[in-house]
């Protein structure tokens, strides 16, 4: 818009999610922004007539404990700096002039160079739900011989408005370290696929629907031939921890799971939280005095009486985001219906579980050993 505040023009009207980051140009004639697209973080340029083009992908690696899309970039005298991720490293700086990209640093390469991690894949198929396309990746075990089989943890991304992408995870090359293939999807709800895929689970989520496309990715990866069937777990934090504690209230195929600061109660947590006015406006009809059953059905709780799958929780005792309370309630339930089950309490500590590097150790050290009690494949260590 002019500088007074008239003439308001969409540049980007064909951009099917958010611009962030945006800057102008040295000649004041365009703007590069930030935008994510099928889980990559790329950088646009747009002219004020609104002639778009890509300038440069791969931006990440920020988000050192799980795969999230992140980074970040600038802009000066017409060249772009941007914080450059790859499956295998966590964020270098990089430099790109009239479109040639060079990366300036190797910051992890004394820590990782002499390491054999995990391979990244994509793999893309169709929920069963309703036929929607979901894009999903997995890591194999260092050493990785597609003739055997692998246990496949699948772990769940938060938000659930978020995403993973093809990037480095601390958390998830443990895992595959440990032996275990291990599977993440962006489902329905996630962000960089555009606005009617973000918004199908409007108002239902945790719901059979997203279920659906956990359990479809799945079965996709034991099509592959190198998963064991019989050797399945599932973790999650956050929205990724309700997810967990819904789908073993949906199905006994998990020999065991780890919800991590989970949501169980949607009647008592946006009451409870930090996040209590955004949230009941914003991903329910309405206050939960008004909604009983639509709270209760997307409720983990609500489906207790079918739960068999051992079950970890982990939380932070100080989280205000989803709060104890809510752990300490599945906790109780578990306790009453017999099922195998541990409660981890981390002190002084919020919803970011993984901000100190002890922590995001302490957290992968409980699911590895968790999963582990309950693996039946005859190669399980001990």
């Amino acid at each position: 818009m002019d500088i007074n505040g008239k003439n308001i023009r969409l540049l980007t009207e064909d951009l099917d999610g958010d611009a962030n980051n945006v800057i102008w140009t040295n000649d004041s004639k365009s703007l590069y922004f930030a935008y994510d697209e099928r889980g990559v973080r790329k950088i646009g340029q747009v002219t004020i007539k609104g002639k778009f083009n890509e300038v440069i992908k791969g931006l990440g690696g920020t988000t050192v404990g799980r795969p999230y899309l992140s980074g970040g970039f600038h802009a000066i005298n017409n060249t772009i700096a941007f914080t450059y991720g790859l499956p295998n490293r966590p964020a270098n700086i990089a430099v790109v002039n009239e479109g040639q990209a060079k990366v300036l640093t190797a910051l992890n390469e004394d820590l990782l160079e002499h390491k054999k991690l995990g391979l990244v894949n994509e793999i893309v198929y169709n929920s069963s739900f309703d036929g929607q396309e979901i894009q999903g990746w997995y890591i194999t075990p260092p050493d990785f011989d597609p003739s055997k089989k692998y246990p496949l943890i699948l772990e769940i991304h938060g938000g659930p408005h978020l995403a993973y992408g093809p990037y480095f995870s601390a958390e998830m090359q443990i895992m595959a370290a440990a032996g275990y293939v291990v599977f993440y999807d962006n489902y329905r709800g996630s962000l960089s696929y555009g606005e009617d895929f973000a918004l199908l689970l409007q108002y239902k989520y945790s719901s059979s629907e997203d279920f659906a496309d956990h359990m479809s990715g799945i079965d996709a990866m034991i099509d592959l031939g190198f998963v064991d069937a019989e050797n399945l777990f599932i973790a999650g934090g956050s929205a990724g921890g309700i997810a967990t504690a819904y789908a073993v209230g949906l199905t006994d195929r998990f020999n065991a799971a780890v919800a991590a600061k989970p949501v169980i109660n949607w009647l008592s947590k946006p009451l409870t939280a930090d996040s209590m006015v955004s949230q009941i406006y914003h991903q329910f009809p309405g206050p939960p005095w008004e909604h009983l059953e639509h709270y209760w059905k997307r409720s983990p709780l609500s489906l207790m009486g079918n739960v068999t799958t051992p079950t970890m929780l982990l939380t932070g005792e100080d989280d205000r985001r989803t709060p104890i309370s809510e752990t300490e309630q599945f906790y109780q339930a578990l306790r009453l219906r017999g099922v195998d089950s541990a409660m981890v309490r981390l002190p002084d500590t919020s919803h970011g579980i993984a901000g100190r590097p002890s922590r995001l150790i302490s957290k992968v050290d409980h699911i590895l050993a968790w999963f582990e009690r309950y693996r039946t494949d005859k190669d399980k260590t001990n």
